[in-house]
């Protein structure tokens, strides 16, 4: 069994993200699944990074973790070309 960590872009900040995703490594967690929402569900939340950039943030900070993004959408919210653009190329 594997155990995953979810970060949650719409409460947190890109740094504590970061952060979080490196803890969530070093307490053994296998996976963690990223939030890509374009606005907070409350506004008492008040955050919401670009997910994309929080990504490649997580990769330079960790070395084992795997990353995905709970959901995306490539679509009416974000044109293709921008995510294809700023996702990071699998590792070698």
């Amino acid at each position: 069994m594997e155990l995953g960590y979810t970060l949650s872009c719409e409460e947190l900040g890109p740094n504590e993200l970061v952060r979080n995703a490196r803890a969530a490594e070093e307490a053994g967690f296998a996976f963690a699944s990223i939030s890509d929402h374009f606005h907070p569900w409350t506004d008492a939340q008040g955050q919401s990074p670009f997910v994309w950039s929080v990504i490649g943030g997580v990769a330079t900070a960790t070395e084992r973790i795997r990353l995905g993004t709970g959901v995306t959408c490539p679509t009416m919210r974000v044109h293709p070309a921008i995510v294809a653009q700023a996702a990071p190329p699998p590792p070698p």
